[in-house]
């Protein structure tokens, strides 16, 4: 049994057994059972497809408004600026939550307990900042990234940023509260919670667009309101003196600045990987709202940018077939996390394969049921006739290598942060970014160039960045130096892990009070 010691988890001297005789035992792991790995990873994966349908709904919903498809444009570019601030907050939650989880598989309650604190406290204060800004400076962001959309469109999304923008606090508290409850296992209460927020969101949006006929403020205000509720009501549940964590924000506190520099060295890197991942996406969807691809339709006697409205289905449809994938992903940050804080390496390798099947499967089922009933779906979505065609051939695209680049692309790196290696993953993914997702994306789609692909080059600018993060994730986790980053070898260990380490909670080259 490793043992706690200034920090570190050193593992026990065995009298004369040398460790490659101790290699050859089979061990059993049970840090998670089957059935305890399928109550962690369901209830995330359903609460994902909630919290994902949020801006979906909207989207769909307001598609009702006008026959130009102008409302559901504008929620669907919105959302792309509400995704982006949302990841830098959201970023503190999940260093956070990677600390609390490899502290509570050291048995170390005392330091994840103060590590859960530290991170609410700070995903508090950065989503007040963020929304100030946002509500400060919302025209001039809007005109940055979406300056060429018609008046009726530019006025729709502000509108719908002020209001949506208001409830950046709400979601800080609810992802922060969701990601220490998931860390304790109790996955469950973050899925109902994010449940009643997907059916307050559908009512209210009902009630507001349909009934008042409020257009897209009353979406927002749906929105608003029900992020509201669950945000209040996972504060109260990590409240509770019943869990293994209590965390309330009103008693004495004061910052502890090893603490702090800790969950930075998480936060940051992946903040910055996530922000730069939605901002890349943000600029290749202003690309394909270019002018050159608005034609005239006589019929509708106005402008129409079919591209535009064909992106937004596949978009919205992609992000559901994302969903299982993503939640899977997210259920790493406790598995992998608790398995680095036992020390025992060959423990994490296990888990890591377990993840990566379960990824495969669940991805697999998700991509090929939205494959079967595309040709159904994209008619939930009102727009002009023309766009469905151009949907319908995005989707099955990037469906068809989502099949196998998702869990590669997407669950590696979260298995990576989960052992710390955040600093590799940043640096791949922002390389990859750049070079093939926005890259590729401009020369097929922006006028300076003659290929003009409109909504196509953007899913094969996208599904390159699929392809190039993967081969980067994956032959960083074939070479083993993840373990370094983990402290569960020391910097002089061989790359194979076969010596004793000294391993450790936290940071590369830190011990876990920071020394």
């Amino acid at each position: 049994m490793f043992k706690l010691q200034a920090g570190r988890l050193v593992p026990p001297r065995s009298g004369g057994e040398s460790v490659q005789t101790a290699q050859k035992i089979k061990k059993r792991y049970t840090l998670f059972t089957g059935k305890q790995l399928l109550w962690l990873i369901l209830p995330i994966v359903i609460e994902q497809i909630f919290s994902t349908s949020l801006g979906m709904f909207d989207s769909m919903m307001v598609s009702s408004i006008d026959e130009f498809g102008h409302a559901s444009n504008a929620v669907g570019n919105v959302d792309y600026m509400n995704n982006l601030v949302i990841q830098l907050f959201s970023a503190f939650a999940t260093g956070g939550a990677i600390i609390t989880s490899q502290y509570l598989g050291a048995k170390d309650v005392e330091n994840a307990q103060k590590s859960a604190k530290h991170m609410l406290v700070l995903v508090l204060i950065f989503s007040c900042i963020i929304a100030g800004l946002c509500l400060a400076i919302n025209p001039y962001l809007l005109q940055l990234f979406y300056g060429d959309v018609s008046d009726d469109v530019m006025e729709m999304q502000r509108t719908y940023f002020y209001i949506t923008a208001a409830s950046f606090p709400l979601i800080g508290i609810f992802n922060g509260s969701a990601a220490l409850l998931r860390v304790q296992r109790k996955s469950m209460s973050t899925m109902v919670s994010a449940g009643a927020s997907c059916v307050i969101n559908i009512g209210l949006n009902a009630l507001f667009i349909w009934v008042f006929n409020m257009g897209v403020a009353g979406a927002a205000l749906a929105t608003l309101i029900a992020r509201a509720i669950p945000a209040v009501y996972m504060r109260a549940l990590l409240m509770s003196d019943k869990n293994e964590l209590t965390v309330k924000l009103f008693t004495k506190f004061r910052f502890d600045g090893a603490m702090v520099k800790h969950i930075l060295f998480i936060a940051i890197p992946s903040g910055v990987e996530s922000c730069l991942f939605q901002l890349g996406k943000l600029m290749t969807n202003t690309f394909v709202n270019s002018g050159c691809y608005k034609i005239y339709d006589a019929a509708l006697g106005k402008e129409v940018n079919i591209q535009a409205n064909a992106n937004t289905i596949a978009n919205n449809l992609n992000n559901i077939a994302s969903v299982v994938g993503s939640g899977v992903g997210t259920s790493c940050l406790t598995v992998i996390g608790q398995a680095v804080g036992t020390g025992d390496v060959n423990c994490v390798k296990y888990y890591i394969k377990k993840m990566f099947i379960i990824s495969f499967i669940a991805n697999a089922i998700s991509v090929g049921i939205i494959m079967a009933t595309s040709q159904w779906l994209i008619y939930l979505w009102q727009q002009p006739a023309d766009a469905y065609p151009i949907a319908l051939n995005c989707l099955y695209f990037c469906l068809s290598f989502q099949f196998v680049t998702y869990p590669l692309s997407f669950t590696t790196p979260a298995i990576l942060k989960a052992t710390s290696d955040v600093k590799y993953v940043m640096w791949s993914a922002i390389s990859s970014m750049i070079i093939l997702r926005v890259g590729l994306c401009f020369l097929l789609t922006s006028d300076v160039f003659p290929f003009r692909l409109g909504a196509m080059g953007y899913w094969i600018g996208m599904c390159s960045d699929w392809c190039g993060r993967s081969v980067l994730f994956v032959a960083r986790l074939l070479t083993g130096r993840w373990k370094k980053a983990s402290g569960l070898i020391r910097e002089d260990a061989v790359a194979d892990g076969t010596v004793e380490g000294q391993p450790q909670v936290g940071t590369e080259g830190q011990s876990a009070d920071g020394q």
